[in-house]
Formats: structure tokens, sequence, C-alpha cells
């Protein structure tokens, strides 16, 4: 009997939802292309029309405001490619790759924006679970990892493009979309057979739509329900444990880099940072990987090369420190035993670690 695994990762993907396995098996016997006029191309289509019904719903925005793309990243580029817009270092690579990333961030990670137009500012942060105040006029947000955990309606953000992601509530890899405000004209970057309303070419991801269409809409059911309510619960209930063990840690988003006292901002409810000084959070994932846990560090890897987390780093913390974090990130499903159990089971490998150094 193999051990019992614990997925603490929701930021980084969730498992796929039963309503989009579902509608993605029966979108796979859908045989037409969405472009052909006949019958079996109709079909198709309504499978495609249906889907960003649900979506529309679920985000607060028009249907015919949402255009499909493979992903948040190529949602970005086709918001911001040919275009001078700031952002802070504390986007995600896939924004922060077009953007100027100088604007100022404080140390609770909160970014202060001076040319909204020209501007792009997350909702949330994948790190950190910091919630930004958008300013009106904003030319874009990404709103990956807030879709579908907090309440809000993209219609009444004031935001010109919104950027979200079908994996990061229960859908599919491999399938986004951008969201656009009403009477905006975007670019194509994809050129070709003119699908999406001539914003992005090619044959659409019939299956990934389904499967984005279903997933957000039971997102939407959850969120109504109180789910993320509860789990917020669970992530305080964790972060107590961990604070009341005696250790030496910090908790991003709550915590100040120079230890002062202050407001700290709203955090997404599931997701809880902590720094460990001195315990690399690579070797984190590790030791809570052997033992059942699949939990993130708060650095990136590029290229194998693994590096201090720049999110951290913009917000005061210390490139050794930025080095020593991690997340945890939690999900429909969680148990108060997972939680009790992670916290036991983390904090004993700490007291190994601190006694080896």
């Amino acid at each position: 009997m193999g051990m019992a695994r614990h997925y603490l990762d929701w930021n980084a993907t969730t498992p796929l939802r039963p309503e989009a396995r579902e509608a993605m098996i029966a979108a796979m016997d859908v045989q037409g292309n969405p472009s052909s006029v006949h019958a079996e191309g109709r079909a198709a289509k309504s499978v495609i029309e249906t889907a960003r019904a649900q979506i529309a719903a679920a985000i607060g925005a028009e249907g015919q405001d949402i255009v499909f793309t493979s992903g948040a990243t190529e949602a970005a580029a086709l918001a911001l490619e040919g275009r001078d817009i700031a952002c802070a270092a504390v986007e995600h690579d896939a924004v922060s790759a077009w953007c100027r990333a100088d604007l100022p961030v404080d140390c609770y990670g909160r970014v202060t924006v001076d040319d909204p137009a020209n501007t792009a500012l997350q909702l949330a942060n994948p790190e950190t679970g910091v919630i930004q105040a958008l300013p009106e006029g904003l030319w874009v947000s990404d709103l990956t990892q807030a879709f579908g955990k907090i309440p809000f309606a993209f219609n009444w953000l004031n935001v010109t493009c919104g950027i979200v992601s079908a994996h990061k509530l229960g859908g599919p890899k491999g399938i986004g979309a951008l969201v656009l405000r009403r009477g905006t004209e975007i670019a194509a970057r994809l050129k070709g057979g003119g699908q999406e309303m001539g914003r992005r070419a090619g044959t659409e991801n019939l299956v990934g739509i389904a499967g984005f269409g279903a997933a957000a809409q039971a997102a939407a059911r959850d969120l109504d329900q109180g789910i993320w309510s509860e789990i917020a619960e669970f992530r305080n209930i964790l972060k107590k444990a961990l604070e009341q063990s005696g250790e030496a840690l910090y908790f991003p988003g709550w915590d100040r880099p120079d230890g002062q006292s202050g407001d700290a901002p709203a955090i997404l409810p599931n997701t809880l940072s902590v720094v460990s000084p001195g315990w690399k959070g690579e070797t984190q994932v590790m030791r809570m990987d052997l033992a059942g846990y699949a939990v993130s560090a708060g650095s990136a890897c590029s290229s194998g090369k693994v590096k201090s987390s720049g999110v951290l780093r913009a917000m005061g913390w210390s490139d050794e420190d930025a080095g020593c974090a991690m997340r945890i990130s939690l999900g429909p499903g969680v148990t108060q035993d997972a939680i009790d159990r992670f916290a036991d089971t983390w904090l004993a490998a700490r007291a190994k670690a601190r006694a080896r150094s």
C-alpha cells in the first residue's frame, strides 16, 4: 500500500473537476469544425458558445468579449505585445516579459500605479496571495489566481483586459482567455482563418474550451456556497500552528521584512507563504514531497537554476530569506487532519534541519 499523498499546491495547478472531465469527454464526440456551416459544424460551434457563456457568467462579463487562447501566457502576449506598459516585479513572468517592471512595491507587496491606462497589475499574487486594489482604467490585469477564489465581476473592475486560465480553477491545462471590456479592439497575434471574431486565428481547442466552461461554472458555484471561506479557516489554522511552534518564521503579506507591524493587505483565502531563514525553499519542497505533501518553493526555476523569489525581493526581503520561502496553497477537499499532519511533519523536518546546521 502506497503512502497517502496530500496536494497543497493549488496555485500551481488544480486537479481536474469532474464536471470539466465530463464536458471534455462529451466534446470529444463532436466531430464538426466550429467554422463549418453544416449541422456538424454548428454543433461544434454550440459547444464553444455554451462554454463562452458559462465563463462570462462566472467572471461577470459578456460572452462576446471573451477571446479563447492557448493559456494565460498567450492571453498576456495578446494584450501586451507592441505596447509600452509598466508593471511591478511581483507580476508573473508571462506579464513582466512584455513590460517595464519598474513600478514601486511596498513591504506588503502592494503596487503603486501612476498611469493605469498604460499599466499591468495582477489582482492577486500567486506566491503570497496578496490582493491588489486595482485602479480604474487599468489596461490589463492578470486575474488567473483570483478567478474562482474571491468574488469579483470583470465588468465592475473598470479594467480594459483581463487574463484567465482554466487550469487554475479545475479546468484542463492549455486553455485560457483574454477578457475584454466592451468595445475594446485588439489586434490578432495569430492570423489565419479569423476565428474568435478575428482576434485569435486557429481552429478552436474544442475539448479544452468545453472543460474550461464547465470548470468555471462549477467554480462559481463553489464560491457562492462558501467553500473558500472554509478553506480560509484551514489556512488560518495552519498559520497559527506554525506561529505557535516557537520557530523563527515569517509570513510575507502579513509580516514586513523589517519586522515592524502595520496594516497588512487582503490575501487569497487559500495561500500561505512562509519564510524559514536558513532552510532553502527547494529543500523544504523535497523534504515534504518525500513525506507525501506537494507544496512549492517561493523561488522560481529557470533553465534548471533555482533563484530566490523575485516577488519577495521586490517586497524588501533579503536575497537569502527570499530563497528560504515555501508556499502552501489549499483547495476544496482539504481536511483538518491533513493540515494538522502537515504542520507536524514540516515542523519536525525544520527542527532536524536546524539541528544539522
